[in-house]
C-alpha cells in the first residue's frame, strides 16, 4: 500500500491509500495521469507558447538574430566559390556577390587586380564571422534567458494550482507522479524552448535561403539537392505517428517508477523491519524492466528515423557529384535523356553546392531529434497543462462568507458521506455542538470519528446534510476564512525539513520576520510541554530535525505540532489522537496545558486511550458511522453501553465485553 502524507500550517497530516495493480503498477486513473492529460484545453504546446507572450520582444529579438546568425553563414560558402572562379581561375560568369554589388562584374586583367580581389574577399568574409558572433551571442541569451523565464512562471503557476487543488486529487494520484511533474516535465519543456526553438529556425533560415542561393545559381542542380527536403519533412510526420504512444507510455512509466522509489525510500525502516529488500528490489525491477523496454524500442524507431535520412541525404550528394561534374566538364548544350540543359556551371560553383549542401543537410538530418524532443516535450506539456486544466473539487463559493471572528459553534445536520471508493463512511450525522464545549470521540477504527472532523475546515464536502460552524454552512464561508480558525493536529504531524523554530512558526509566519526567537513561539512550545525537550536539543530551537522531523521521536514531533497550532490560536481545534506517542506522565502534562487553553475554543478530541477525553464536556461513540452514544463520561459509564465495555476493556484488558 502506498502512503501520500501532505502538511498544512496547523500540522495536519492525511494519509491515503493507493491501490496498485497485481503486477504493482500504479493504475492510469491512480497515478498515470492519464486522467489528467484528458482535461488538457486545447492543444498542450499551444498552450506552452502561451507563457511566452510576456517575453514577445526579447524572443522577436532573439527570433531576428537567431535568423541573422544562419544567413551571416551562407557568406563564407560564396566568398569561396567568387575566390576560385574570379580570382584564382578569373573565368566564368560574374556570379552572385557580382550581381548583388558587393565586387567587380568584370574580368581582372592583372594579377595585383586578382591579388586585391582576394583581400576584399577576405575582409567579406571576416565581417561575415564577426556579424555571425554578434548574433549568435545575442540569440543564444535573448532565447535561452526567456526560457528559463517561461520554465520559471510555469512552475510557479504548476505548483500554486496544485496547492489550490483538493485532497482527493492527492489521494488519487502518488507523490513520486507530482514531483515528476514539477520537476521532469517543467525541466523537459524548458530544454524544448532553450534548444529546439533555435533548430526548427535553423532548419527554416537555412534551408531556406541556400535553396533560394542555389536555385540562383543552378536550378538543375538545386533540384538534386532540395528533392530529400519533402521526403525527410513526411517521413518526420510518419515518425511522429510511431513514436507518440511511445513516449506517453515512457512518461507513465518513468511517473510509476518514481512513486515505487519515493515510497520504498520513505518506508525504508518497514522494508528493513520486515526483510523485503527481495520483494521490494523485484517491484522496482520490474518497473524498470519496463522502462528499458519502452526506451529500447523508443531507440529502435529513432535510428532507423535517423538511418533514413542520411541514406536520403547521401543519394543527393552522389547525385550533385555526378551532375555536376557532369556540367562543369561538358561544354552546352548537352542532353541528360529527353532533357536539355543550356548552361554549364563553373568550378567555383560545384565548390559552393557542395559546401552549402553539407550545410543543408545538417539541420535536416537534425529535425529526427528535434521531431523526437518534440514529442517527449509534447507528451511533457500534456501533463503539466492537464494538471492546470484540472479543478479542484472544493473551491470558494461566488460571493463567500468571510468573517473576521467566528464563536465556534458547530453544527452537523444530518450529515452522510462517503468517499470515491468506499460507501457509507458517516450516515445521518446529527451534532450540536456550542461554542466552548469539548467533544471526545470514541469509536473502533474506522467508525467515521476522522472522516467527520475532517468536514469541519471542508476538506471533503457532505453527500448530504450540512456542516455548519456558526450557523453558517461552510460551503458557504471562503476556505482560507474558515480554514484560519480551524486547527488541527494529527497522530502523524508532518514536520517540514528545518529548525524547531520555524516549524512551531509556521502557524504564525509574522514569528519568524525578527532577527530573534519570538518569545510566541516559546509560549507556544510551553504550552504544548515542548520547550523543556527543545531546551536540551544540540542548538535548542536553531536545531534541524531532517525531513519530516525524522530526528525527533513520535512524542516530540507531536508537541511541536501542538505548539505550531496553539500558536495558529484557532477558534476550533481537532486533536485527532494528538497525543498517542507520549508517555502517560507526559501526556498528563500536555493534558494539563490543553485544557487551559482549549477552555473558551471548541475542542474535538478524538482518542482511542479513553483517558484522553474521559474530562470533556460530552463524549461522542460512534460505530459504522453513526452516533451510538452521546453523553459526559459519567453517564456513559452508568449506561453500561458500548463505552462503558471500551473503558473497562482499558481498565482491565482480559475482561470481555458485555455482549460475549
Amino acid at each position: 500500500m502506498f502512503r501520500f502524507e501532505a502538511g498544512n500550517p496547523r500540522g495536519v497530516t492525511w494519509v491515503f491509500p493507493a491501490w496498485t495493480s497485481d503486477d504493482g503498477i500504479v493504475p492510469d486513473e491512480l497515478g498515470g495521469f492519464q486522467d489528467v492529460r484528458e482535461e488538457v484545453d486545447g492543444h498542450a504546446m499551444v498552450g506552452l507558447l502561451g507563457y511566452a507572450k510576456p517575453y514577445w520582444r526579447r524572443l522577436t529579438v532573439g527570433i531576428a538574430a537567431s535568423m541573422g546568425t544562419r544567413l551571416a553563414r551562407l557568406v563564407p560558402p560564396l566568398v569561396v566559390g567568387a575566390a576560385i572562379d574570379r580570382a584564382i581561375r578569373n573565368e566564368g560568369d560574374p556570379g552572385i556577390l557580382a550581381d548583388l554589388g558587393v565586387i567587380s562584374a568584370e574580368p581582372f586583367a592583372s594579377e595585383a587586380a586578382r591579388l586585391r580581389l582576394l583581400q576584399r574577399l577576405a575582409l567579406i568574409a571576416a565581417v561575415a564571422y564577426v556579424a555571425r558572433s554578434v548574433f549568435r551571442f545575442t540569440a543564444r541569451y535573448l532565447l535561452q534567458s526567456t526560457a528559463q523565464k517561461i520554465q520559471r512562471d510555469l512552475r510557479n503557476e504548476t505548483y500554486d494550482h496544485m496547492q489550490h487543488l483538493s485532497l482527493d486529487f492527492f489521494s488519487n494520484h502518488q507523490t513520486g507522479a507530482i514531483m515528476s511533474i514539477l520537476n521532469n516535465d517543467v525541466n523537459r519543456l524548458e530544454r524544448f524552448l532553450n534548444d529546439e526553438i533555435r533548430q526548427i529556425i535553423r532548419v527554416i533560415t537555412t534551408v531556406g535561403g541556400i535553396s533560394i542561393v542555389l536555385l540562383y545559381l543552378s536550378a538543375p542542380l538545386a533540384l538534386i539537392a532540395i528533392a530529400p527536403v519533402p521526403v525527410i519533412g513526411l517521413s518526420s510526420a510518419k515518425f511522429l505517428t510511431w513514436i507518440e504512444p511511445k513516449y506517453k507510455r515512457i512518461r507513465e512509466t518513468v511517473a510509476r517508477l518514481n512513486s515505487r522509489l519515493e515510497n520504498n525510500i520513505g518506508g525504508v525502516k518497514v522494508i528493513k523491519a520486515f526483510d523485503r529488500f527481495g520483494f521490494e528490489f523485484g517491484r522496482v525491477g520490474d518497473l524498470s524492466d519496463d522502462y528499458h523496454d519502452e526506451q529500447v524500442e523508443a531507440i529502435r524507431l529513432r535510428r532507423a528515423f535517423f538511418a533514413t535520412i542520411r541514406v536520403l541525404t547521401g543519394v543527393a550528394f552522389v547525385g550533385i557529384l555526378l551532375m555536376g561534374g557532369w556540367m562543369v566538364v561538358t561544354d552546352p548544350p548537352y542532353a541528360v535523356g529527353p532533357i536539355t540543359l543550356q548552361q554549364g556551371i563553373t568550378v567555383g560553383t560545384l565548390t559552393v553546392f557542395f559546401l552549402f549542401i553539407r550545410r543543408m543537410y545538417s539541420p535536416m538530418r537534425r529535425i529526427g531529434l528535434t521531431v523526437n524532443r518534440y514529442q517527449r516535450a509534447k507528451s511533457s506539456a500534456e501533463r503539466v497543462f492537464g494538471i492546470l486544466g484540472h479543478d479542484p473539487t472544493i473551491v470558494d463559493p461566488p460571493d463567500p462568507h468571510d468573517p473576521d471572528e467566528v464563536d465556534g459553534r458547530v453544527t452537523f445536520d444530518g450529515v452522510s458521506f462517503s468517499y470515491d471508493t468506499t460507501e457509507g463512511v458517516l450516515r445521518g450525522i446529527d451534532l450540536a455542538v456550542d461554542p466552548g464545549e469539548t467533544i471526545g470521540l470514541a469509536g473502533e477504527t474506522g467508525a467515521g470519528k476522522s472522516t467527520l472532523v475532517k468536514l469541519v475546515p471542508r476538506f471533503y464536502d457532505v453527500d448530504e446534510g450540512a456542516v455548519r460552524v456558526d450557523g453558517v454552512d461552510v460551503r458557504e464561508y471562503g476556505l482560507r476564512a474558515l480554514r484560519q480558525h480551524v486547527g488541527i493536529v494529527e497522530q502523524t504531524p508532518y514536520l517540514f525539513s528545518g529548525t524547531v523554530e520555524e516549524n512551531i512558526g509556521y502557524g504564525d509566519l509574522s514569528t519568524l520576520d525578527g532577527d530573534g526567537l519570538d518569545e510566541r513561539i516559546v509560549e507556544a512550545a510551553e504550552a504544548a510541554e515542548a520547550h523543556e525537550f527543545v531546551r536540551d536539543l544540540p542548538d535548542g530551537y536553531d536545531t534541524q530535525i531532517g525531513e519530516r522531523g525524522v530526528k525527533l521521536s513520535g512524542g516530540q514531533r507531536q508537541r511541536l505540532a501542538i505548539a505550531r497550532c496553539l500558536l495558529n490560536d484557532p477558534a476550533i481545534i481537532v486533536l485527532d489522537e494528538a497525543t498517542s506517542d507520549v508517555d502517560t506522565e507526559t501526556e498528563e502534562l500536555i493534558q494539563q496545558s490543553l485544557r487551559r487553553l482549549i477552555a473558551d475554543r471548541t475542542a474535538f478530541v478524538i482518542a482511542h486511550r479513553l483517558s484522553t477525553i474521559q474530562e470533556a464536556d460530552r463524549i461522542v461513540v460512534m460505530d459504522g458511522g453513526e452516533i451510538e452514544e452521546i453523553g459526559p463520561h459519567e453517564e456513559l459509564i452508568a449506561g453500561d453501553g458500548t463505552y462503558a465495555d471500551l473503558w473497562a476493556s482499558q481498565a482491565d484488558p482480559g475482561r470481555p465485553p458485555a455482549d460475549d
